[in-house]
């Protein structure tokens, strides 16, 4: 009888594969649970969360690579908690997470590739994004009032234009990293628009997520059928051999967060790594050093 718990998650099958066309009433939200119990989850993450931890750290201890993770999605598509959950036994010292939302003045003042470039992961370390550059193809693209208030000359925010123009600066920078070591993951969060109701219900509800609750939420909620075209266009755009699209089914949140830390487990075992191999002078001053403390 097979274990359930030695079922493989293959990163594959949610991946974009590059200048695919993505129709995302047609990528589901939910997909059969890995595990049936809510024990074996647990047990599953650990495991994954176990792997990562190893190979976290001959990461920073190779110090070769960087690795940039970025989360997408909508709001209420669970990406705090998915990088809460997987990441909990990451060493912090080696990881740092960055939130990006409205842009400041400074910001405003720069490219729009300024401000997330100012964040990327150096080599050794882990680079998280909880929403990134891609809010200038999708937010500001759903809000063209947006691109109009970023001081562009006006014969540079062509609207027909700029978004083709965007994605082309993005998979150039994506392009760039990954020719200069920095191994990038993108990961969408792809919730159903009925379990973002029950979501946005549950933060009213109960007293301890309010906090979590914008009107704003509600707002952006009637421009659904607006931003998965955002979304799809994006996708087809900026999905690529080297940095390509996850699009991880989100309506089960513990799901989700068993096939992102199988995404990332494998994005890191899959970089060719080794801890520094120890020179015969190096060796021959520890020798020394283990004489002295033998006293």
């Amino acid at each position: 009888m097979t274990n359930k718990l030695d079922t493989k998650i293959s990163s594959k099958d949610f991946r974009v594969s590059p200048g695919r066309k993505v129709d995302l009433g047609k990528w589901p939200t939910i997909v059969e649970p890995y595990a049936k119990s809510k024990k074996q989850y647990k047990e599953l993450l650990e495991r994954h969360v176990e792997k990562l931890s190893s190979l976290q750290a001959l990461h920073y201890a190779s110090h070769k690579y960087a690795l940039l993770l970025i989360f997408q999605g909508m709001d209420g598509a669970g990406k705090d908690g998915a990088i809460r959950h997987v990441m909990s036994g990451v060493n912090p010292e080696g990881c740092e997470v960055f939130s990006f939302k409205q842009p400041s003045a400074e910001e405003l003042d720069h490219d729009f590739l300024w401000r997330t470039t100012c964040r990327l992961p150096e080599r050794g370390r882990i680079g998280i994004f909880n929403r990134s550059y891609y809010e200038e193809v999708l937010v500001v693209r759903v809000h063209p009032e947006i691109l109009r208030s970023q001081g562009l000359p006006e014969e540079l925010r062509d609207e027909k234009d700029i978004w083709e123009q965007r994605y082309q600066s993005i998979a150039d920078l994506e392009k760039h990293l990954h020719r200069n070591g920095t191994q990038i993951v993108k990961i969408f969060l792809h919730l159903s628009y009925e379990e973002q109701r029950k979501r946005f219900l549950a933060r009213i509800d109960e007293p301890d997520k309010n906090w979590k609750f914008s009107t704003s939420d509600i707002h952006e909620r009637t421009f659904w059928k607006h931003y998965m075209k955002a979304y799809e266009d994006c996708f087809r755009a900026t999905s690529t051999h080297h940095a390509p699209w996850s699009i991880v089914p989100a309506d089960d949140k513990e799901n989700a967060r068993l096939i992102v830390s199988q995404i990332v487990v494998d994005a890191l075992g899959g970089l060719k790594m080794a801890y520094p191999r120890t020179t015969e002078k190096r060796r021959l001053e520890l020798l020394a050093i283990k004489k002295g403390l033998a006293k």
